[in-house]
C-alpha cells in the first residue's frame, strides 16, 4: 500500500480503486510552499478535526474534484451548508464505502473552524477492506481509547500517529500509543511544520526501534510503500 505524506497530516492514499485525500492543508504548512494544492486529487477528502492547519485547502480540492467530505456531523454539515457534499458520522459509528468500511474513532484534542464556527469533537479513523486496514489517529493525545480499536477492527498493517509532542501525543507517548493498538509498523505525522513540533529525526526513529517498532519519517511529497 502506498501513502504520499503532504506535510503535517495530509496524506493521499489509493485505496479500494479510490484516492483518498486526508486533512487537506498544504497552504497552512511554511514547509510544503513547493506544493500547490490545485495538484491534490480526491475522490473522497476524509477530515479528522476543523483546525486550519488541517482543513485550510478543502474547498479548493472539493471545488476543483467534487469529492465528498467524510468527517463527523458538524464538519460535514457546516461544509454543506457552502454547498459541498459530504458523509456525516460520529464516534463509534462505521460505514461501508465504495472504497472499504471507514470507522470513526475517539481522539483527545480540541476543534473549531477557521471562522470560529463550532467544530465537533475530533476523532480519526480505521479504514479497512479485504487485503489491508490502517488507522490515521489525526491530532490526538495518547488515550486508552486507543485500546478498543484491535478489539472492534481488522488488525492493523499500519498507523499513521502524531509525533510533534506540545499539540499533540510526543513519540514517547505514540509509541504506547502503538502497543495499544497492537501495530509495529508507524508512519509519523504532524511534526515539523512548525517550530513547536520539530523532532530530532535520529533520536525519535531510534526510541521506536529499540522497542521492536518500525517509524517511517516520510519526506513532505514522497510516497512510502507499507
Amino acid at each position: 500500500m502506498k501513502f504520499t505524506w503532504y506535510g503535517q497530516s495530509t496524506v493521499g492514499i489509493e485505496f479500494g480503486g479510490k484516492k483518498l485525500l486526508f486533512d487537506p492543508a498544504l497552504s497552512a504548512n511554511p514547509k510544503a510552499k513547493d506544493l500547490n494544492p490545485e495538484d491534490l486529487e480526491a475522490d473522497y477528502i476524509l477530515l479528522t478535526h476543523g483546525h486550519g492547519d488541517h482543513v485550510a485547502d478543502l474547498e479548493t480540492v472539493a471545488k476543483k474534484t467534487g469529492a465528498p467530505i467524510i468527517s463527523n456531523y458538524e464538519i460535514v454539515t457546516y461544509y454543506g451548508g457552502k454547498g459541498y457534499q459530504g458523509h456525516p458520522m460520529n464516534h463509534g459509528g462505521k460505514w461501508k464505502f465504495e472504497f472499504g468500511t471507514a470507522k470513526y474513532v475517539n481522539a483527545v484534542h480540541s476543534s473549531v473552524l477557521p471562522d470560529g464556527t463550532y467544530g465537533g469533537n475530533p476523532g480519526g479513523f480505521v479504514i479497512w477492506n479485504e487485503d489491508f486496514c490502517f488507522y490515521h489517529a489525526g491530532d490526538t493525545a495518547l488515550t486508552w481509547d486507543m485500546k478498543l480499536i484491535p478489539m472492534t477492527c481488522p488488525k492493523l498493517d499500519v498507523a499513521l500517529l502524531p509525533i510533534g509532542d506540545n499539540f499533540t501525543m510526543g513519540y514517547e507517548d505514540a509509541i504506547i500509543a502503538s502497543d495499544f493498538i497492537e501495530c509495529d509498523t508507524i508512519i509519523g505525522i504532524h511534526f515539523d511544520s512548525f517550530p513547536y513540533i520539530e523532532i530530532d529525526h535520529e533520536a525519535v526513529v531510534k526510541a521506536f526501534a529499540d522497542k521492536g517498532k518500525k517509524l517511517i519519517l516520510p519526506e513532505i511529497g514522497g510516497t512510502v510503500e507499507v
